[in-house]
Order: C-alpha cells, then structure tokens, then sequence
C-alpha cells in the first residue's frame, strides 16, 4: 500500500520527535511519502496529487485545518478518476487522521483518541485489518466540508480568533469566549437579520441573522464539553441547520445558555432548526463572515450548501 502523510509542521500538540516516531510506525505498515505543508492550501494540492498519482492513503497530522484542505484536494482530484466505477469514496485514496491541532473536531467526530500515540494505533489496525468506513461530506459552493460551516455570528468570531492569533495569541476556549462576545456586542447588526434560507418546494425562511450548518454531531468542543446544536446531525445523513432570526440579548442569552447545558431541546421564536437536509441556500442582502471546519474563508453573500453521499473513505 502506498501512503502519503501529509504534515502541519504547525501542529499544536506534536514535536519532531513525534513526528519521527509517527513516520516510523506508519512505515512499519505502508510505503510511506512524506510531505510537509509550506503554506495556507499545500495540503490540497499535496492530496491531489496523492490521488492522481495512485496513493491508496492519504494520512494528515495536523489540525481541522489541515483536514479538510486535504479532503478537498481528494475531492477536485475525482474528476480525473472518474472512469473508475462504484461510489465516489471507492475512486478515491482513503483518508486517515491523526489528531493534531487544539480542537480535532472531525477526528473526535469520527471517534478517534485525542492522543496522537492512540490515534496512530487506531490507524495502523484499521489498514491491518482493512477496516475503513464511508462517510458523506458536506459543499459550500466548490468547496467541502467535513463536520461544521457557519455563517454570520459563529464565522466573525472564528475571524476574531484567527486574528488574535496572528498578533501571538494561543487559542484557548477563553479566547474563544471573549471574541464571541465582543463581536455580539460589537460587531453584528443585531436588528436587522440579512440573511434568508431557501429550499426547493420549500418557503423561505427571512430574517436569519446567523447560519449554523453541521455535517456531523457535534459541532465543536470547548475543551472536553460537546457543543451540539443538532444532535441528530450524523455523516451518514443530509446536512442539519441550526439558524437564530433576531439575535437580540434575551433570546440569545437563552440560547447560548441551552448550548452550554448540553440541551437538545432548543427552544425560543428566534431558533430555526432543520434535520437532514439535501440541498439549500442562504442569501445575504451584505456580506457575511463564512467559515468552513473552522477556517474563516473571507465573506460571501450567498452560499448553496449540498450534502455529498458516501464522498469519503476513512480508516477510524
């Protein structure tokens, strides 16, 4: 089997002595290409290549991130493969994760160990044993996602995080806390929603002010705490939306409240929650803050989201 290993040498929870003892284990099971990424979007180009050339794996260290530009570089790659018979995830390498960013989302989604050492085990029994498992992906536009995009609210604080962050900040969930709610009071023009949610067969939905989509439960972590708007949201379904009209400070507070409790039963004139969803999408009378697997991707004013079945093949 041939393997790339695709490396954020960012990574916030892995040392170059870890990352030695990594290849060597995966070396033990795969004839194994090492890469390393040099800036914002090696990683896709790294994992299209990985496809076109015939790698049967593509393994990433690093965080949500790195995820998923390696997923969209296995993905553009698919037209190219496409006289290969079967379902997407068969035309395509495998994708194997090891956690290591300061979140993992997709990875701790999936059921991986948060610690590298395990996550590496984990992988290495699953090519052994050839288990994998097929998941569907999300689309924003051209782009995929693998677990969670936002607009408005949730994409502007991820900008105030990515921000602070260059001036020399570490990401923290206190840090996380404090830009969400600066950009509440600050940032967002809480009394006139831009956004609407349109379906096929289906009446718009008006005067949303901020768009949570999830491909998968949960959403995010703040530290060991699930944060899970959608519960039912899964990688074998359609996408889940969880959408606030008016965000003004009583019903907000309620919801954010009901979200830190761990409450599924989201209640309040404001919330909008959809389940299993094909197709949709939102338009903005301005631009809004977009984000995709928590990289803030600049604004956009309209955005169709799609849900891509059995996209993905995931040793986990």
């Amino acid at each position: 089997m041939r393997a790339l290993l695709v490396v954020n040498p960012r990574a916030t929870t892995t040392s170059e002595r870890s990352r030695d003892v990594l290849v060597r284990a995966l070396r033990s099971a795969v004839d194994l290409t090492v890469r390393y990424t040099e800036r914002r979007g090696h990683a896709t180009k790294l994992a299209r290549d990985a496809a076109e050339t015939g790698v049967d794996l593509v393994v990433t260290l690093g965080g949500d991130g790195t995820v998923n530009e390696a997923v969209n570089g296995l993905l553009t790659a698919a037209p190219a493969l496409g006289g290969l018979s079967g379902p997407l995830a068969y035309r395509l390498p495998a994708l194997a994760v090891v956690p290591g960013g300061s979140t993992n989302v997709f990875a701790r989604a999936l059921g991986m160990p948060r610690d590298w050492v395990d996550g590496t085990s984990v992988i290495l029994d699953g090519i052994r044993d050839g288990r994998h498992r097929i998941i569907n992906l999300g689309r924003a536009d051209d782009r995929y996602f693998t677990f969670a995009a936002g607009l408005g609210w949730d994409a502007a604080t991820i900008r105030k995080v990515e921000q602070a962050r260059l001036r020399g900040r570490t990401s923290t969930p206190a840090l996380y806390v404090r830009a969400m709610t600066s950009q509440f009071f600050t940032g967002m023009d809480r009394k006139d929603p831009p956004m609407s949610l349109e379906r096929p067969g289906e009446e718009t939905e008006n005067g949303i002010g901020t768009v949570i989509v999830q491909n998968t439960a949960p959403w995010t972590y703040v530290g060991e705490r699930s944060v899970d708007p959608n519960p039912g949201a899964a990688f074998d379904l359609g996408l889940d939306v969880m959408a606030m009209r008016r965000l003004n400070l009583p019903g907000t507070a309620r919801t954010v409240t009901q979200l830190a409790w761990q409450s599924s039963d989201l209640r309040g004139k404001q919330v909008l929650r959809l389940h299993d969803i094909a197709e949709f999408t939102v338009v903005a009378s301005r631009p809004q803050a977009f984000q995709l697997d928590g990289d803030y991707l600049g604004e956009r004013q309209k955005v169709h989201f799609v849900s891509v079945p059995s996209a993905l093949r995931v040793i986990c």
